[in-house]
């Protein structure tokens, strides 16, 4: 499995994610599942079958975080190489058949987000792993599901 940088506060918003969902999440659901337990026969419980159902649902999206948490390491911001495409910055791209531009910033785990003009993405991401290392004038072939996107870097900001 490949080890996925992340900053503290990434890393800490991930953890709070685990333990609420533990902590809290999961009781009201084994609290639902009690109460339409109490109500008699299961075989025909709706009740108690999608409450169940819900806290499968919950415990598969725990296990995902804590996999990911798993995986990843926190980075030193104050580390990361400056004028190269790095975890934590910001990066201008053109896309070379449209000439649309984009900008993106390489995050770890628990910070993607992909709304908004910045989209924050993952290093573990095929687009963040053909950019890495370039600097801006270089050209990547970022590989898609259908053929290739060709993409020149057009200028790196620290984030």
């Amino acid at each position: 499995m490949d080890r996925i940088p992340t900053t503290r506060e990434g890393f800490d918003k991930l953890r709070e994610e685990i333990r609420h969902l533990d902590d809290v999440e999961m009781p009201k659901i084994a609290q639902k599942i009690a109460d339409a337990r109490a109500e008699g026969d299961l075989s025909e419980n709706a009740e108690y079958h999608g409450q169940r159902e819900a806290q499968g649902l919950l415990q598969a999206r725990i296990n995902r975080l804590k996999d990911k948490l798993n995986s990843s390491y926190i980075i030193d911001k104050a580390a990361i190489p400056k004028g190269i495409v790095a975890f934590g910055c910001i990066v201008t791209v053109r896309d070379m058949t449209d000439g649309v531009e984009e900008k993106y910033e390489f995050v770890g785990a628990g910070e993607e987000d992909y709304s908004g003009d910045v989209l924050k993405i993952l290093t573990s991401s095929p687009l963040a792993k053909a950019m890495l290392g370039k600097k801006p004038g270089d050209q990547v072939d970022v590989p898609l599901p259908k053929g290739s996107r060709r993409m020149e870097i057009v200028a790196i900001a620290d984030s």
